[in-house]
């Protein structure tokens, strides 16, 4: 019995419906084992050729609808060097395959297939073609996720989603795990379990070099759930996850993405602006304790005769980012105040960034100058004299 491992890498093509059911066709490659050269030539591991899949009876929801998809008409005359593969989302369930029928296929699916028998032979694989053209498969090992790009808050909490499914697989064999963490071009493992299917006592063995880091070995056995979780996240844990899962012959991987937010604190240097008419006023913004690095700051200014705020010509001086030791920056940013400014105008700093649902905004009223205190002396004085003046008359 041939293996052949697909991975799903083009995009949406064709569907035909009947019956609420139907076919879709995505692009994809053929992944081979390659011979290598024993490392002294670096000779490459694998090879990929573009092909073909058609999956069958994709279940077809009754509000779902394709009037926007085309028929996939099969070739009349079967080419024997075209690399086209034909299986049911049966066989087993792949999951969550309805979400094909509109959806770009970059999941990157692997799943593993296996030849069913006819007469007509495909020249690269040397395997059986159908009457039609296709090569009669089903999938025997499937590894997929449910989420490929996950945002988790520092010092939080994220599970990264991993599964399995599989046929013909005895459950004395041994199923093994592995975790490992890809970011800037360093590696390393996270996590890896090996265990046995029929669960026998004793048979599970983990190493866990992230602490923290966490997998159910009775989920893995009884539902595929190969998921791992991860706590109290730091920046460092941040990059692309590789979940490979291993049962005797069957190899295949899936990629999640973890990112790592936290939303900035903002605030203002003054709680309250008074306007001063001999020298500039400087206001600062501080956008403190942030990841990733990105964050846009925006003064604005709403004067009591405006209904919209405006955006300020000039938007002042930024300071340079600093990191702190947790790995999040902070910045400033330094607007003069103009001294055409009325009293009652209201200034505020908006920040943008990819942690917050919304940008974060905070004010400051401009207020109106108090008397100069010599003035205030000087009235004392002139009231204090003149009301001495009227007692001694």
């Amino acid at each position: 019995m041939m293996m052949i491992e697909l991975i799903f890498l083009g995009y949406f093509l064709t569907c035909v419906c009947a019956n609420g059911v139907a076919d879709v066709v995505l692009s994809c490659s053929l992944v081979e084992e390659g011979a290598g050269l024993g490392g002294m030539g670096g000779g490459a591991l694998f090879t990929r050729t573009p092909a073909t899949l058609v999956l069958r009876d994709v279940a077809v929801a009754p509000d779902q609808s394709l009037e926007t998809l085309t028929a996939f008409v099969p070739p009349s005359i079967p080419d024997p060097d075209a690399i086209l593969l034909e299986a049911t989302v049966s066989s087993p369930e792949i999951p969550n395959s309805d979400v094909l029928l509109h959806a770009d296929c970059n999941d990157q699916e692997t799943l593993t297939v296996k030849k069913d028998q006819s007469t007509l032979i495909q020249n690269k694989l040397r395997l059986p073609l159908s009457q039609s053209g296709t090569i009669l498969t089903e999938v025997i090992f499937l590894v997929f996720t449910h989420i490929k790009s996950v945002s988790a808050p520092l010092r939080g909490d994220v599970l990264l989603n991993c599964g399995f499914k599989q046929q013909e697989i005895p459950l004395a064999q041994e199923v093994g795990i592995e975790w490992r963490q890809q970011h800037r071009g360093k590696g390393r493992k996270v996590l890896e379990m090996k265990t046995r299917l029929d669960d026998a006592e004793g048979s599970t063995v983990v190493h866990a070099e992230r602490m923290g880091s966490s997998m159910d070995a009775a989920q893995l056995v009884r539902e595929g759930n190969a998921s791992v979780t991860l706590t109290k996240l730091k920046v460092l844990d941040e990059g692309a996850y590789i979940c490979t899962v291993s049962i005797g012959i069957f190899h295949a991987q899936q990629v999640i993405q973890l990112h790592v937010i936290q939303p900035p604190s903002v605030s203002l240097s003054e709680e309250k602006l008074v306007l001063k008419t001999k020298s500039p006023q400087t206001l600062s913004c501080h956008c403190t304790k942030y990841y990733p690095l990105d964050a846009q700051m925006e003064w604005s200014y709403l004067s009591p005769t405006d209904t919209e705020p405006t955006v300020f010509p000039d938007q002042g001086s930024l300071s340079s980012h600093r990191q702190h030791s947790d790995g999040t920056y902070s910045q400033s940013s330094h607007l003069t105040v103009p001294s055409s400014v009325s009293p009652g105008t209201k200034i505020t700093c908006r920040v943008s960034h990819l942690a917050l649902g919304e940008p974060l905004s905070v004010s400051v009223m401009v207020e109106a100058p108090e008397p100069d205190s010599y003035w205030w002396i000087l009235g004392f004085l002139v009231v204090t004299v003149i009301f001495f003046y009227q007692v001694i008359r």
